[in-house]
């Protein structure tokens, strides 16, 4: 996938987002609001917000859970980016990011975890799948601080 596909969806703040929308944006899909994994990413991102920021990149967060799960979830970890809501999996669907995985033994169709750095006329700048959650933040902001 080379270019970011056109969208608009709910977030959290009473926000909707739309992307591509001139702003270097650090897109990243993740499993479930509060579960272990996925609260260490949040929070691997929220650590390197700053730092982002300065780059001129702005972090936002994807999952299926519920705007009132995201607004918990962020208020909870303090996380300082918007989190989109997709219960519909509309903009899991246009990332293709929805996979069947292996869950205690049974399959299970979820949320692949991946990240997308999209610059501000769209152009997908670099992706990464099924990615681990340690180091990856830090992997980001280095490839967001080195173009």
């Amino acid at each position: 996938m080379d270019t970011c596909p056109t969208f608009t969806a709910p977030a959290t703040s009473g926000q909707q987002i739309t992307l591509p929308d001139g702003q270097l944006t650090v897109l990243y899909f993740y499993p479930k609001d509060n579960t272990p994994g996925c609260t260490t990413e949040a929070q691997a991102f929220r650590d390197q917000h700053v730092a982002f920021a300065a780059a001129g990149a702005r972090i936002v967060g994807v999952s299926r859970d519920s705007l009132k799960s995201h607004e918990n979830f962020k208020a909870k970890f303090e996380l300082p980016f918007e989190l989109i809501s997709d219960p519909e999996e509309t903009v899991c669907n246009l990332f293709a990011v929805m996979k069947l995985k292996n869950m205690y033994g049974k399959q299970v169709r979820g949320i692949e975890r991946s990240t997308f750095v999209i610059d501000g006329a769209g152009k997908i700048l670099r992706e990464w799948r099924g990615l681990k959650v340690p180091g990856h933040a830090e992997e980001v902001l280095a490839f967001v601080t080195s173009r």
